[in-house]
Formats: structure tokens, sequence, C-alpha cells
């Protein structure tokens, strides 16, 4: 057997070696994430060994939130050859900046909803007024702000 057949890996040994569905690495594959890796006589895909270190490679850039396009061309740049730091960079710069606004807007919605928790009544709560979370008082108007 050749050195090369020894290391190569079927698509469930590779998904089973980074914690994936087959069908994950074929996908990865059809939109240009992984190389097509060579075929074996019977047309089964036989990967190399560097294909768990690119597929490491995407699953971490995804827990980050980068989109595949992103990916993509880190990749690219990586293939070259050339070091895909400076890329990378201006990329998780902009992730940054979009985590930290989407912290924003859930510390102001965790805000709107505190509030509203405390001006619930606590006793004896009535039925709600139609369209409203709290019940009206005699006059109509709502006994909260909600």
């Amino acid at each position: 057997m050749s050195p090369t057949a020894v290391q190569a890996l079927r698509v469930s040994d590779l998904a089973t070696a980074v914690g994936v569905r087959p069908d994950t690495i074929r996908y990865y594959e059809r939109v240009g994430l992984l190389p097509p890796p060579r075929r074996t006589p019977g047309g089964y895909r036989a990967y190399e060994a560097a294909a768990v270190d690119r597929l490491r490679f995407i699953r971490g850039a995804q827990r980050l939130g980068l989109r595949l396009v992103d990916i993509r061309h880190l990749l690219a740049v990586r293939d070259t050859g050339v070091c895909p730091c400076e890329p990378a960079e201006q990329l998780l710069r902009r992730r940054l900046a979009e985590v930290d606004a989407e912290i924003a807007r859930l510390t102001a919605l965790r805000a709107e909803m505190a509030a509203m928790a405390a001006a619930l009544p606590v006793s004896e709560c009535p039925p709600p007024s139609p369209g409203t979370w709290c019940p009206s008082t005699e006059g109509g108007d709502p006994t909260c702000s909600c």
C-alpha cells in the first residue's frame, strides 16, 4: 500500500475527525471551501490529512461568526502561501463591531423587558385590556406603564 493511500480519509472518517456531518464536508467542497479530493478506483472521496486542518480552520472561523464568503477569501489568501493575518484582522474587527452592536441592542432590550416586568402589578391582577399587557382602571387607562 502506498503512503498516500495510508493517509487518505474517506468522507465519514474526515467528518468524525472534525466533528461534522459528511454532508457538511460535501457542501464545503461544493462551495469551494474544500478542494475536491482525489477519488479511489471505486469512486470514493480520498481526503489528505491536510483536510483535517483546513476543516478545523473553517469551523473555528464559523464559531467567530465569519461568513462563508469571508472564510473562502481567507483560505484563498492562505493557499497562495501568503499570511492571511491582515485580511483576517479586518474581518475580525468588522465582526467585533457587529457583536458590539448586537450586545448594545440586547442590553437595551433587556432593560426594556426588566422595566416592563417591574411595572407589572404583583397582587390580584384583573384581565388585561385589549391590546395591552396591563389591566385597565375603571376610567379605561392602564394601571401600569407597559
